[in-house]
């Protein structure tokens, strides 16, 4: 490591510039200090909800060259790469698995840069300098969530061990309209997809989208209230709140869609979906009022057709989902990092992972023979 890096851990990005992380960050809205910010302000990701930020910062000199999102976490809430089991061997042990320490972007299942810097040189500077804070901090573990393939294996040429998980994406090869994705479609999933939304039709729903600053606080307040409803309908917990999307409204409104349904004119559910150039995130929704296949065209259907009027290439349509494949997205295997401070346990643990990676190899596999596109023809 050069002589004028420092490393340090910080539990705000107050003091982060805002331009430095953003650079770091790259095209990628969910990893920006202002969403991050935002989580962290309105108390949604916070040391109060069990996500504590511990921040690695590696500057030379003045200047940010690097940087890990991390927390101390006491739960595995939000976090969508499942390790209860883990948790309850370790306390089956007698010992206290909480906190650990995660790197990850709060209740955000998006693959994209963890170890946020613009060399190898300085992802192995990061890399050491998370195990060790996991050492000084006396953590039971470190987990990094949803890094990139290639950060992935820079992690496990450290030691880590890595984890597969499945997500359903949606990729756009420059279709020209919605009818055109559907025409790409086998008959049976075509016409269940042109159901559902003509069903819509008859009971009166349309959407709207609005974007950025066309989003007023009454939308916020109505999306926040659709949200909310939503969690508690489940007999769950909102992890958000008003407040954090107050903020990301007003600090990164170009990043932001709000596909509002109305039924008869009365609004009745909102989607809110996160976008770049390149990709467009569905993150969060909710509904006052049961309508069946309402969720499918506020997250999925609406999403694709706004990727399809901007020219976006990809919709990720979140975490799990056996369901979304009928509707366009195919499956896509996304990686997780790990480390066990204790040598037994870590044993144990890679036995475990090594089992459930050829489960999900196969997995994927299966899924790939039900595709809903199309087949190619054969080149003769």
């Amino acid at each position: 490591m050069s002589e004028t890096y420092r490393l340090e851990i910080v539990d705000s990005l107050r003091e982060v510039d805002p331009c430095q992380w953003d650079a770091l960050a790259g095209n990628h809205p969910l990893l920006s200090h202002a969403f991050l910010h935002a989580m962290h302000e309105s108390g949604s990701a916070s040391e109060r909800s069990g996500w504590a930020p511990r921040y690695l910062l590696l500057r030379e000199g003045g200047a940010l060259q690097g940087a890990v999102p991390q927390y101390l976490k006491s739960h595995s809430y939000g976090e969508y790469v499942f390790d209860w089991a883990w948790a309850d061997a370790w306390n089956r042990a007698g010992r206290e698995y909480y906190p650990k320490l995660l790197s990850a972007i709060p209740f955000t299942p998006v693959t994209g840069p963890r170890l946020m810097a613009p060399s190898a040189e300085i992802r192995r500077v990061l890399v050491a300098g998370a195990l060790q804070f996991a050492r000084e901090a006396e953590v039971s573990s470190f987990h990094c969530l949803f890094p990139s393939e290639a950060e992935a294996r820079e992690f496990e040429e450290a030691g880590l061990m890595l984890r597969r998980t499945v997500q359903f994406h949606w990729h756009n090869p420059g279709y020209a309209s919605f009818d055109d994705f559907l025409a790409s479609m086998n008959h049976e999933k075509r016409k269940k997809v042109k159901q559902e939304r003509r069903r819509l039709r008859d009971e009166g729903v349309s959407f709207a989208w609005k974007v950025g600053r066309e989003i007023e606080e009454d939308d916020w307040r109505f999306f926040a209230q659709c949200y909310n409803d939503t969690y508690r309908r489940h007999h769950s917990t909102p992890y958000l709140n008003l407040d954090f999307f107050l903020r990301i409204g007003e600090t990164m409104p170009d990043n932001l869609l709000l596909a509002v349904g109305s039924q008869d004119g009365t609004r009745v559910c909102s989607a809110l979906d996160v976008f770049s150039a390149d990709a467009l995130y569905g993150r969060y929704w909710g509904t006052t009022r049961y309508i069946p296949g309402l969720h499918f065209e506020a997250c999925y259907y609406q999403a694709i057709e706004f990727c399809i009027d901007r020219k976006i290439g990809r919709f990720e349509g979140g975490a799990q989902g056996e369901h979304k494949l009928a509707r366009g997205l195919e499956p896509v295997t996304t990686f997780s990092a790990h480390w066990v401070g204790d040598p037994a346990f870590d044993q144990a643990v890679r036995r475990f992972v090594a089992r459930e990676s050829n489960q999900i190899a196969a997995y994927v596999n299966e899924l790939a023979e039900h595709s809903p596109f199309k087949e190619a023809p054969l080149e003769l």
